[in-house]
């Protein structure tokens, strides 16, 4: 391999990645930095484009969860020196707008013209490289790097704080939700389990957990939950049942390729038909879930684009309170950082596989699949972390 060049993940098109070698990143602005990743992670929206219903196209790198170690720094960055070892929100954010400087990142509207967000190696976000790569760029690097203790220690736990712990956080956030609650989490992927395991940590009286996946149910009981089948009876009678009436708090972490109860075909409505009717009037329900604008692949015309059928009657009928949106992580990264430092948190039960660089072609397509376990990778591009 030359000086100039590095192997990253390949995006060639529908259930096709490639590990290629592509040109080093460079210093672009006074505010960047360049890292050697250490861990990237493969995430369920990578899937989306993975699977064509974006519109991605061929040689985009992938990766919005990175961590790593600064190489390289712009003359303008002023609190990071080389050898930092940061975690990166998947929001690249410029702190300067309207919206960073109310602290919602995820609403960046500086560094994606047109649109309200940027993120590494995603469809629409904006002119940033992923980080499924040997070395990233980060802009606006003083704003966005989070750092962390120095060593090869919780590598896959601070990993998750680029994305998936944040997300799940938000996602009771969103709902308004309080200690001693009750919540019922839609979807046992990485992000259901982490608002699953947050309702935990904050307290919630009760938590269900709502999947299909025995493998991902057993998970939620291991950490407390109570776990709910979907494909065995209407999960909506099964928690009201359990739980001796409706919940006070309901999270969708399904989003748009919801599945009806055959666990087979796309309902993109069902999940948040169901959050409607198993929250008790007043409650609130929390969607971090991803809901798109349009949709290539969706199963109906309404909801191609966007358009989703849902109770709103009922919705309006029980007073319930909605919080939508990607998650603002710089809001919650450090607090989260410090429950794994201090040992409250050890969000890392949910990964699954740890993989080289060489075997991300293989991990997409079992991720995809589901199969062999494989619920959350995460990719070391420069080999396993001492």
């Amino acid at each position: 391999m030359g000086d100039s060049k590095m192997k990253a993940v390949h995006y060639e098109g529908p259930f096709k990645v490639s590990v290629k070698e592509i040109d080093l990143p460079k210093i672009l602005h006074p505010d960047d930095v360049i890292i050697k990743v250490t861990t990237s992670c493969i995430c369920g929206s990578d899937l989306h484009m993975y699977q064509g219903r974006t519109a991605a196209e061929a040689g985009l790198v992938f990766g919005h969860e990175n961590m790593g170690i600064v190489t390289e720094l712009g003359s303008g960055v002023t609190l990071l020196e080389k050898g930092d070892r940061i975690v990166l929100p998947f929001n690249v954010a410029d702190g300067r707008c309207r919206n960073c400087e109310e602290g919602k990142t995820a609403f960046c509207t500086g560094v994606n013209p047109g649109f309200a967000g940027g993120a590494y190696g995603y469809v629409a976000m904006g002119p940033y490289q992923g980080g499924q790569a040997q070395y990233l760029r980060i802009p606006f690097a003083d704003f966005n790097a989070l750092k962390l203790p120095p060593g090869g220690e919780h590598e896959a736990d601070f990993a998750l704080l680029a994305d998936i712990f944040p997300t799940g956080w938000h996602g009771l956030v969103l709902s308004g939700f309080q200690a001693g609650e009750s919540v019922a989490v839609f979807g046992a992927g990485p992000v259901g389990l982490m608002a699953a395991y947050s309702g935990i940590i904050r307290g919630a009286s009760k938590v269900f957990v709502v999947d299909q996946v025995p493998e991902r149910l057993e998970s939620a009981k291991k950490i407390g939950c109570i776990p709910i089948n979907f494909t065995e009876s209407d999960p909506v009678k099964q928690i009201i049942e359990q739980n001796g009436g409706m919940v006070d708090r309901a999270v969708d972490a399904v989003g748009y390729q919801a599945v009806d109860k055959g666990g087979k075909k796309e309902q993109p409505n069902v999940v948040l038909d169901q959050l409607i009717m198993v929250t008790r009037p007043t409650g609130g329900l929390g969607i971090p879930g991803l809901y798109v604008p349009s949709d290539p692949g969706a199963p109906d015309e309404q909801s191609g684009k966007g358009q989703i059928l849902i109770s709103f009657g009922k919705l309006f009928e029980k007073g319930l309170s909605l919080g939508t949106g990607q998650c603002n992580v710089k809001a919650y990264n450090r607090y989260l950082r410090d429950l794994i430092i201090s040992g409250r948190a050890k969000p890392s039960f949910v990964v699954s596989h740890e993989v080289s660089l060489d075997e991300a072609v293989d991990a997409y397509d079992k991720f995809d699949r589901r199969i062999d376990g494989y619920t959350k990778v995460l990719l070391h591009p420069n080999g396993p972390v001492s």
